[in-house]
């Protein structure tokens, strides 16, 4: 089975060198790494060299994610892995996602917790609670449950998932939209099949800036499609 990771990327020319040493530090290297730059203007593609990449120009992480899918797939991937460039994949992410897939899993969803670099253990425990909370907010949302879908609501972070190529063509894919996709994606995946798994080690340390810059309640409004008030809807 071919495992291809997906990267999409806009204007992440200071970061995106820790995500792909953290990529190249995996305890399994046989995947095939795409970045997709989403239209940079700060020459993000341009700092790595030598890393197979595509731009896609219609703007939103949801069409560089979709674009990057699919061209994996008809370039041979059967598997997909996914984490954003302002994120940490921890040494295991990768064969955590495989051995998940292996086990018969069509959408495996992973653990994600605060970068260390932006914070210390008090703030990665709030971030962990705030997640907790968040998840608990999901399972109780009514749009959430229903005779419809055919696997409990459990929350999934976009940049820290893998998947079948086969799932991800019959549940539509990616919504070919702005950030936040998740919710909508994952949902879209829960009408289509239960076989959807949480990894407890298949972790990505996530980036809390858009925390920072929004605070709790614009951030939970964001999440929520309320918009980000008089804030735009790039954090940076």
């Amino acid at each position: 089975m071919t495992l291809w990771v997906i990267v999409p990327a806009y204007n992440e020319a200071a970061r995106i060198g820790q995500t792909l040493s953290a990529l190249a530090q995996q305890t399994d290297t046989d995947f095939t790494l795409l970045l997709v730059d989403n239209g940079s203007t700060d020459g993000t593609a341009s700092v790595v060299p030598g890393v197979r990449s595509i731009v896609e120009t219609e703007k939103g992480v949801g069409c560089a994610v979709d674009t990057g899918f699919r061209y994996a797939i008809a370039h041979g991937a059967t598997r997909l892995a996914r984490t954003d460039a302002d994120c940490i994949p921890r040494p295991g992410w990768v064969a955590a996602a495989r051995a998940a897939l292996d086990d018969g899993a069509g959408l495996v969803c992973g653990r994600i917790t605060a970068r260390r670099d932006e914070h210390g253990i008090a703030g990665r425990a709030v971030f962990a609670g705030l997640v907790g909370l968040a998840a608990a907010f999901g399972r109780l949302r009514p749009a959430h449950r229903g005779s419809g879908f055919l696997a409990p609501y459990r929350m999934h972070a976009g940049n820290n998932m893998a998947i079948t190529a086969e799932l991800y063509q019959a549940c539509g894919g990616m919504p070919r939209r702005p950030s936040p996709t998740d919710r909508l994606f994952l949902n879209r995946v829960r009408r289509t099949t239960a076989s959807i798994v949480h990894s407890r080690t298949m972790v990505v340390e996530n980036s809390t800036r858009r925390l920072r810059a929004y605070g709790v309640i614009r951030t939970a409004r964001w999440y929520l499609d309320q918009g980000s008030g008089p804030l735009g809807p790039d954090p940076r």
